[in-house]
């Protein structure tokens, strides 16, 4: 089966405990500042685990942000490759989304469908315990340089992004996460209309 996607980029974590949310901003900020190739998918992937399955299988290479504890000083970001990267996921878990995407690497490799290459820019959080709570000082420092070694990445795949003008409007990151809770609900059209960029179904978690 052809790949959908040349590039895949994930952020993963949980907005809602301060420094787990690292992934899902960088994903944002990758969005609000770059334009990219109709081949290269940019993807909030939350905490949703095996739902991302399909889309890890679809990608011929998966760049992943994530909040992981390496052991470090809060803020360290660290870049793993390769084989090593189901391994940094899994050394600490901090939370069930990373037993979950470790899940999902594993299962892409049994169905010998893993992306050929994979990298995990990850941060050391410095704060999890504040619920609601935006992301720390040391954590949120990282984000450029995150994005800088993400563009490195992506230019090496071949998927150059081009920077998006002053003031240009940005249409909103698609929530694979909440389209496809709404397809899990009996709504088959929410599939479709996430891999359109349909903004309609992205509010989900109100019902709509």
């Amino acid at each position: 089966m052809p790949c959908e996607y040349r590039v895949l980029v994930l952020g993963i974590g949980n907005l809602l405990w301060a420094d787990e949310g690292f992934g899902v901003r960088c994903a944002e900020a990758l969005h609000q500042g770059w334009r990219f190739p109709a081949e290269v998918r940019l993807m909030d992937g939350g905490t949703q685990g095996l739902y991302l399955l399909p889309h890890v299988q679809a990608a011929e290479n998966l760049l992943v942000f994530d909040a992981v504890d390496y052991g470090d000083a809060p803020g360290t970001l660290r870049v793993v490759t390769g084989d090593a990267v189901p391994r940094f996921m899994g050394a600490k878990k901090m939370s069930l989304h990373q037993t979950g995407f470790q899940e999902v690497l594993a299962a892409a490799a049994l169905t010998g469908r893993l992306p050929s290459a994979l990298t995990l820019i990850g941060v050391q959080p410095e704060e999890l315990e504040d619920y609601g709570g935006s992301l720390s000082l040391a954590v949120r420092k990282k984000l450029p340089e995150a994005l800088d070694v993400a563009l490195v990445w992506l230019k090496r795949w071949g998927a150059t992004g081009e920077r998006r003008k002053e003031n240009e409007k940005t249409p909103p990151l698609t929530d694979a996460a909440l389209a496809l809770t709404a397809y899990e609900r009996g709504r088959p059209d929410a599939r479709l209309a996430w891999r359109k960029g349909d903004a309609r179904f992205l509010n989900t978690r109100s019902g709509a």
